[in-house]
């Protein structure tokens, strides 16, 4: 099956469609009690696999994709950026669907849906665990069974994230399209009307640049085995995935574009790349203490997916990996900023 062309600009990715995802390092949840949103502490970087024909795993550059470099048991959470017009993204985790829990396929489906719409879904940054909750996306090896593909297939083959866009069919392109017109009409008259002169200016994003070239590591070149990562689950975060509300006629019956990352260790990275990788993450006690946000993401017009019976059962990495022994230290009033809050109400009195 053809798809179409996936580029990197910078340490983002971007699909057909105007849809863009940058993976955000980010703190680890306790895996007792729901929280709220934890922060994004920087960007993973992102290498094509194809540029290290002689260091990368050769399941890898068959597969081609991306890489990227993950700590043990260090969360992450996808950003979803990019134009305005809509966009479906499938996300797989080891190909297991992150929001319905079922196999990988190449095709929308609405019950369960297996899908994000874009740009309503800001972010997701676990498994869809409904009640408008998902558990946290962990890093963890394969073969202890503690990632959701072990957990919810019985084997640990794939690993890594799958991503897939689909984009509105010609039809429905063209109507949303006709709305959005009609609407900067409209707030165009009435800006003229209160004096403010011509039309609302419209921002052009950016197009995407083409893929840079790594680095190749330095000295003599070493095959690297496959390494073997996954994406397990942690704690509970406050965060709804928000049920699609148009039709399914409306969607392309094929995808735009995929996309295979690949997660390494930091030493497997350094070998495959020959670049230092990231710091280690941040001491999330630390961060309380030192009184940084937390957030709380509101959407008063979305409707929260329900969850799923094989969601509902994937385990926290901690049963496999044993106690987090960091300790918790809980956030102080104040420190959970909320975002896209309606706000409080404004008292009426007498004039």
């Amino acid at each position: 099956m053809a798809h179409g062309e996936v580029r990197i600009d910078g340490d983002r990715l971007r699909l057909p469609g105007g849809v863009s995802v940058q993976f955000m390092r980010t703190l680890r949840l306790p895996e007792t009690g729901t929280h709220a949103l934890p922060p994004g502490l920087g960007v993973f970087p992102l290498r094509r696999v194809e540029d290290f024909p002689d260091t990368a795993p050769q399941e890898w550059l068959e597969r081609g994709g991306v890489l990227l470099p993950v700590y043990l048991r260090e969360a992450m959470w996808l950003s979803f950026g990019g134009s305005s017009e809509p966009a479906a993204l499938q996300v797989g985790v080891g190909k297991v669907c992150a929001v319905s829990g079922k196999p990988w396929r190449d095709k929308l489906k609405r019950h369960p849906q297996n899908y994000v719409v874009l740009p309503r879904q800001p972010w997701l940054d676990g498994i869809n665990s409904g009640k408008g909750t998902v558990r946290q996306f962990v890093a963890v090896p394969l073969g202890l069974g503690a990632t959701v593909e072990g957990q919810v297939t019985g084997e640990e083959h794939w690993g890594g994230v799958q991503l897939q866009s689909f984009t509105l069919n010609e039809r429905a392109l063209e109507r949303w399209r006709e709305e959005q017109r009609r609407l900067a009409a409209e707030r165009s008259a009435r800006m003229r009307s209160a004096g403010y002169g011509g039309a609302v200016p419209q921002a052009a994003g950016a197009p995407p640049m083409p893929f840079a070239a790594a680095a190749p590591a330095g000295g003599a070149p070493v095959p690297a085995a496959a390494p073997a990562m996954g994406l397990g689950v942690g704690g509970s975060m406050r965060q709804e995935v928000y049920k699609d509300d148009r039709p399914d006629s409306d969607w392309s019956p094929t995808p735009a574009a995929r996309v295979f990352v690949h997660l390494v260790t930091p030493p497997q990275w350094r070998r495959i790349t020959g670049e230092a990788p990231p710091p280690s993450p941040v001491d999330r006690a630390a961060y309380n203490r030192a009184g940084l946000p937390w957030f709380d993401y509101y959407d008063e017009d979305g409707k929260d997916l329900a969850p799923t019976d094989t969601l509902e059962g994937v385990k926290p990495v901690g049963e496999w990996l044993g106690d987090d022994h960091e300790p918790w230290e809980p956030t102080k009033p104040g420190q959970v900023h909320p975002l896209g809050d309606p706000g409080k109400p404004v008292s009426d009195g007498d004039w």
